[in-house]
């Protein structure tokens, strides 16, 4: 592909992708159950662990699914046009969770579409990213610090398993998974981070 053209389909994929990525699952479903806006509850945050505070599990689940789904259906749309835009759209995506124009740029702090990206480009880091998770999760109970340290270790596992360019992208992507998650780490360091299953 001539560098014009890969330039622009890259900036496609970024276009498409941020498209896909800005899309509010969280906010849609609530408001389509009648639940008024989620921002209004908890942490004000769009993602599935303040849809699951309305005490709708099926709510939740069904915001992390779409959360999830848009980030991989970004990737595996613009990979018809070559790697580049796969990269982009995925990058894209995940920018679009974050920083929706829809909401004043106040999205989501971006785990659910980290996975659903990394679903896109490699099912077995996506397995190194669940097992870190769940192991941490079920020693520590924390499901912040469980995805702060297997977000860390995916451009390790992406880079062992011969992806250089996808472990450039989740490097950029786990950067600012961290930065989205400044407030969980303050509480993590100060003791006051909620466990899972712990009420109130």
């Amino acid at each position: 592909m001539p560098p014009d053209l890969a330039t622009l389909a890259a900036l496609g994929g970024l276009v498409l992708g941020y498209a896909l990525g800005s899309i509010p699952f969280g906010l849609i479903f609530t408001r389509l159950a009648g639940l008024g806006d989620v921002r209004a509850i908890g942490s004000g945050n769009i993602g599935a662990t303040n849809v699951l505070r309305t005490g709708r599990k099926g709510l939740a689940a069904a915001t992390l699914l779409g959360d999830a789904l848009k980030g991989t259906a970004a990737v595996l749309i613009a990979r018809h046009l070559g790697a580049g835009p796969a990269l982009a759209a995925g990058l894209g995506a995940f920018l679009g969770h974050l920083f929706p124009v829809w909401l004043g740029f106040k999205g989501g702090k971006g785990v659910a579409t980290f996975i659903g990206v990394l679903l896109a480009f490699s099912p077995p880091a996506l397995g190194i990213f669940a097992l870190i998770w769940l192991g941490l999760a079920f020693a520590l109970k924390y499901s912040s610090l469980a995805a702060l340290v297997a977000s860390a270790a995916t451009p390790l596992a992406l880079w062992a398993l011969g992806a250089p360019a996808q472990a450039v992208l989740f490097l950029l992507m786990g950067a600012l998974l961290w930065w989205k998650h400044a407030p969980n780490i303050r509480r993590l360091a100060s003791g006051t981070e909620g466990r899972i299953g712990q009420k109130g």
